[in-house]
């Protein structure tokens, strides 16, 4: 009615809403397997965001002790965030009690830091491999809010819901009939992981370059790099 139609350089914009999201995939992806006296865990050295490929030489396996790799994938910063913070608290415990923590004990100490941060929680999929008291291999996986579940082998990353079914099927023997169930050996181990990184570059676009495989022994922690597709 007052014909503001007719002046343009009075019309009040509506709301405008401007979205907040902290988080970014940064891709990669992990494997891990235990056995009788050993842990064999893997991953990807890709960093990428998108479809554009940051490096193809990071390498997401942090050896926390000589009986201890973590592997680390999902947003990078919240990714080196975390891993710093658990190094301190490592270093922390030593000076206090003059000896590393166990695997275990760094597990259940990884629980309770993201656990801490549930409510802006880390982007991040971890996997913990390693050796207990015992010697004996052991994985401990997390979701992003803490919650560890241990297991004899484990996948994660973007290709991880690819990589798993292999697993499943080569180390649990999982839907197989007239099978003798047997530990798996560590030559088995690492073919298994070097084949399931090989057929996960052909199908996620997040995962390739190279993997790290840290081998995980009484007699220390032994590493290989195997090639994978570079596109």
């Amino acid at each position: 009615m007052l014909g503001l139609e007719n002046f343009p350089e009075y019309e009040v914009p509506g709301i405008r809403q401007v979205q907040f999201y902290p988080y970014e995939s940064n891709g990669g992806s992990v494997v891990a397997i235990a056995g009788e006296d050993f842990a064999v865990i893997g991953a990807d050295t890709r960093l990428s965001s998108g479809y554009s490929i940051h490096t193809r030489t990071q390498n997401k396996l942090f050896r926390l002790s000589n009986k201890t790799v973590l592997a680390s994938t999902g947003c990078w910063c919240d990714t080196l965030a975390l891993t710093s913070l658990v190094k301190v608290r490592m270093q922390m415990y030593k000076d206090q009690h003059q000896k590393n923590m166990t695997t275990p004990a760094v597990a259940q100490m990884l629980s309770i830091l993201m656990y801490n941060r549930r409510f802006f929680p880390y982007y991040v999929s971890n996997i913990l491999a390693g050796l207990d008291d015992e010697g004996k291999g052991v994985i401990y996986s997390y979701d992003p809010i803490g919650h560890c579940e241990k297991n004899t082998y484990r996948s994660g990353g973007s290709a991880g819901p690819l990589l798993q079914p292999v697993l499943d099927n080569q180390i649990g023997q999982k839907n197989m009939v007239n099978v003798d169930p047997k530990p798996v050996q560590l030559d088995k181990a690492i073919s298994i992981i070097k084949d399931a990184f090989i057929s996960a570059t052909e199908r996620d676009i997040y995962t390739g370059d190279s993997v790290v495989i840290n081998i995980i022994t009484k007699n220390g922690i032994k590493e290989e790099i195997v090639q994978l597709r570079k596109d």
